[in-house]
């Protein structure tokens, strides 16, 4: 028996929404936002599986409980309470989703891309990513864990 195009079409679709399934995150510190949302694509599963040579998409949704010009990204992997900064190719939020001016009150999506490369090692972490304020205030943190991994 051949499956129908509706039944496929419901099991493409419940596929991607398993696959763009909101993570489990730790809020590490959030004081000028509040985070409603945290997404990592492709992570079916947590931790999430970070293939070497691979890049995947960060989604966070957000609410700014101030007003700010500006925003830039730090990430860090985190190893036994240490945090070793983790370069990301655009730290400036205002090129990654965010319409700057950053209004109180107001809902944003964050867009970035976490690329994992070759020559990291295969180990287990915490990825700590933080967004500040103007000020250096923490607009969002959140950590989840990771294995990095070939």
């Amino acid at each position: 028996m051949v499956p129908s195009p509706l039944v496929l079409l419901l099991a493409l679709g419940a596929a991607a929404t398993a696959l763009a399934e909101p993570l489990r995150f730790v809020d590490c510190g959030s004081i000028d936002g509040s985070i409603q949302e945290v997404n990592v694509s492709p992570c079916p599963t947590q931790p999430c599986l970070l293939h070497k040579g691979t890049s995947y998409s960060i989604n966070v949704t957000f609410a700014s409980k101030i007003e700010s010009q500006g925003s830039k990204a730090r990430v860090y992997g985190e190893m036994l309470h240490v945090d070793i900064p983790f370069p990301i190719p655009e730290p400036d939020g205002c090129k990654s989703g965010i319409q700057c001016p950053i209004q109180k009150g107001h809902s944003y999506s964050y867009l970035n891309k976490l690329p994992v490369k070759s020559e990291y090692p295969s180990i287990k972490l915490i990825v700590k990513w933080e967004l500040v304020d103007d000020q250096d205030q923490m607009l969002f943190c959140w950590k989840i864990p990771v294995q990095i991994t070939s």
